[in-house]
């Protein structure tokens, strides 16, 4: 996990061997099994992981306890519930394991610490905060411009392989359909 850790960040910011080890020497190996739970809705989160196997899924539910899937993490992917761990609220969203997952576990509060410090490190958090924002961004311009066949085809390319790992009820869910309406999409192929 470690050497897939490496080589994500290799392709984030070039940090030299001290950086590196300092950065991956916060982190702890775990695993997770399916239907584990990352973060839960009114909890506090201070974590930050590094997925390298599994498939995860971010999600919140209304009054009516109905599941909205937000996104999906596959590897290789820093997983956090951001919103918690920036401004130290409750979660507003669950993360839970789709499949059992291989994670690399850090306190995040230890990884701020090193800011001052390590200044390539908050350019890490920076590039990764702007790059989940503009992933956030584009999926909610997705929402409520394109239909759902287009949001589909889209789905497929981003994320090739999650179609065969993950039940058709959760990507209907993120897709914003009934699992009805995506075997209808699905049929048309």
């Amino acid at each position: 996990m470690i050497i897939e850790l490496e080589a994500y960040l290799r392709k984030l910011i070039h940090f030299t061997e001290s950086e590196t080890e300092m950065f991956i020497s916060l982190f702890s190996a775990i695993q997770l099994k399916k239907h584990d739970y990352f973060a839960r809705e009114g909890e506090y989160s201070s974590k930050l992981a590094f997925l390298s196997k599994g498939v995860m899924r971010a999600f919140f539910r209304n009054n009516s306890g109905n599941e909205y899937n937000k996104t999906f993490f596959a590897p290789p992917n820093f997983v956090a519930a951001y919103s918690s761990i920036t401004t130290k609220e409750k979660n507003l969203i669950n993360i839970q394991c789709l499949t059992d997952c291989s994670v690399l576990v850090a306190d995040f509060g230890k990884v701020t610490s090193l800011y001052k410090s390590f200044p390539k490190i908050e350019s890490l958090a920076r590039i990764l905060a702007e790059y989940k924002f503009a992933i956030k961004e584009k999926r909610e311009i997705e929402l409520v411009t394109l239909g759902a066949k287009e949001r589909y085809d889209i789905f497929k390319k981003e994320h090739p392989n999650l179609e065969h790992q993950i039940s058709q009820y959760h990507i209907a869910s993120y897709l914003g359909v009934s699992p009805t309406q995506l075997s209808r999409i699905r049929a048309k192929k």
